[in-house]
């Protein structure tokens, strides 16, 4: 477990470099159809900035997203004392926790590190949820918080927001290319058409990706800590069965939760944040004799 986490450090500032080259390849693709290296230091300079910025705000924009709501441990005794007591177990300081007026059942974590972090349920989790799991939904949470995975969603998601920002760019740039006199390289504009269109899908492919891996280990890490995977698995079929779309949907923060908050998606695998619930519950159910 401890390799996971300086895995996922590691995969934290490997996702930043190779956003960062992303960036910079598109700058200087802007650089050369405009004929203007300046573009290019703009381009990736304003974007490191933005990209920072994003970082460091995106676990409170999460939350205002979601309309999660501060509690106090007297209004929800049971709730602090499980997320109490994982705290105590996996040795992590203990996190602010938020409530979510959603009869869908759905929890997330989030945070730059354990220090600063924040867990979130739903109403809807509370109200159909046992203590037993309760415990697992929660030590899943944990897990995540735990492991790092806060770190690297919330810097996959401000850098997806970034690739995004500037895909937007480029094609105002190419509008009002279209609109000038001048003659400008067709491949050139093309190349910028097709960067532009292209980059915010690879980038949320990559993104989907690093969330269904990161739900594995945060399934398999609940189960070692609580030391009862039955308590998960009750949890996932009731979330299977249950689940719905939250009141309050955004794709942005979509990958945070346990469960898909969207609407249920008929998609590619390539394009799921989560994977499959059965699948999750196989690998827990296998994984039961060594846990």
């Amino acid at each position: 477990m401890y390799s996971q986490i300086a895995a996922n450090k590691r995969n934290t500032v490997l996702i930043l470099a190779g956003f960062v080259g992303f960036i910079g390849f598109i700058g200087a693709l802007f650089a050369a159809v405009y004929g203007d290296s300046s573009i290019f230091i703009f381009t990736l300079v304003s974007d490191i900035i933005y990209a920072s910025i994003m970082v460091f705000l995106s676990s409170s924009m999460a939350m205002a997203m979601t309309g999660a709501r501060p509690i106090a441990k007297k209004d929800y005794r049971s709730l602090y004392n499980i997320v109490e007591n994982l705290t105590i177990t996996t040795g992590l300081p203990m996190p602010e926790i938020y409530v979510i007026d959603d009869p869908a059942p759905n929890a997330f974590a989030t945070g730059l590190d354990p220090a600063h972090a924040k867990v979130a349920v739903t109403t809807g989790l509370l109200n159909i949820m046992d203590k037993d799991e309760l415990t697992g939904v929660l030590a899943h949470e944990i897990s995540h918080i735990k492991n790092y995975d806060i770190r690297v969603s919330l810097v996959a998601f401000a850098l997806v927001s970034v690739v995004g920002y500037i895909a937007d760019i480029g094609l105002r740039m190419i509008s009002y290319t279209n609109r000038r006199d001048e003659q400008d390289s067709p491949v050139g504009v093309i190349a910028l058409l097709f960067t532009s269109i292209l980059a915010p899908l690879v980038a949320t492919i990559a993104q989907m990706a690093i969330s269904r891996e990161r739900e594995y280990l945060a399934d398999m890490s609940a189960a070692e800590i609580t030391h009862y995977p039955d308590g998960l698995i009750s949890a996932l079929k009731k979330l299977d069965e249950h689940g719905q779309p939250m009141r309050r949907q955004n794709t942005a923060t979509e990958a945070m939760f346990i469960n898909n908050p969207l609407k249920k998606r008929r998609t590619n695998s390539l394009f799921r944040t989560h994977p499959p619930i059965e699948k999750r519950i196989e690998r827990l159910e296998r994984a039961k004799d060594n846990i």
